[in-house]
């Protein structure tokens, strides 16, 4: 049988597995709810933003905010994926790499990662990317205007990111980024006041005021689907936390289990000792 110290170390070490896969739970399950309200004020930001953009824009296309832009478009399809900064997400973003590989073509696409650990699986299959970025810490004020100047050389640009469904489930999705800017815009209610260049003066001048809203739409929608993979990661992780917290607490009743056993038989063996050296000392 196993020493009995050794058994009694390992189990507190899985005790403290215990407790820390429980406190991660907790701290999964709060920055979702965090989240979820973060979404919800960004959306109505946003609203209010396409109520103006739609009153003022000059033609019904979606200019990514470059109508004044002279730089030529790179001909090519800008790749943006967003993965978990660290490994404690489940196995996510292995699904999501794997979604968006099978339409990538190096000659027709660029690749930009959010994410450290996007990063390291790319390198680690052979793939390459023209940047990272670090996946923002804080859930409010996200800076994408780094990534957004990105988007604006490029004649398109899909996002793939993680969606939550729930606690327990978790999927992968893409978007165009000009479509779904486009389409949310027609979601929001049209606004009663009226904003033309006969009852309002634009400086510096029109176009610049529609750019300006166009990137800060942008903006909003890249932050927004940032948040959303965030949520999707924070429900991935808990599901893990879960699975480990389960395995860890039945682990730790099997070496409890195992520990009064060991224990039982430690007694059994030193009174066995001692009921033999009082039958050999003639007691």
């Amino acid at each position: 049988m196993r020493q009995l110290n050794d058994i009694s170390a390992e189990r507190d070490a899985m005790g403290t597995m215990v407790e820390l896969t429980s406190a991660f739970e907790g701290i999964a399950s709060m920055r979702i709810s965090q989240i979820k309200d973060q979404v919800a004020s960004s959306e109505q930001f946003f609203g209010e933003l396409w109520k103006i953009y739609s009153q003022i824009r000059v033609d019904e296309l979606f200019h990514f905010g470059r109508s004044q832009s002279v730089e030529k478009l790179i001909e090519k399809e800008l790749m943006i994926l967003i993965t978990s900064e660290g490994t404690f997400s489940g196995d996510i973003d292995q699904k999501l790499l794997t979604e968006a590989l099978k339409t990538y073509q190096a000659e027709k696409n660029d690749i930009i990662v959010i994410g450290h650990h996007g990063a390291i699986q790319l390198a680690q299959r052979g793939t390459k990317y023209i940047k990272s970025f670090k996946l923002p810490e804080q859930d409010r004020n996200i800076n994408v205007l780094p990534i957004i100047s990105f988007v604006q050389k490029y004649a398109s640009t899909v996002v793939y990111y993680q969606n939550y469904v729930s606690l327990t489930k978790q999927n992968v999705k893409s978007m165009k980024l000009s479509s779904a800017v486009a389409e949310r815009g027609k979601q929001v209610d049209k606004s009663k006041d009226l904003i033309t260049e006969h009852n309002y003066i634009f400086e510096p001048s029109t176009y610049e005021v529609i750019d300006h809203l166009e990137r800060s739409m942008m903006q909003i929608t890249l932050s927004e689907v940032i948040l959303e993979s965030k949520l999707a990661q924070y429900a991935s992780r808990f599901r893990a936390m879960t699975v480990a917290h389960d395995k860890a607490d039945e682990s730790f009743d099997d070496l409890n289990h195992l520990y009064s056993r060991a224990k039982r038989y430690v007694k059994d063996e030193r009174l066995k000792e001692m009921l033999n050296s009082m039958r050999r000392a003639g007691v």
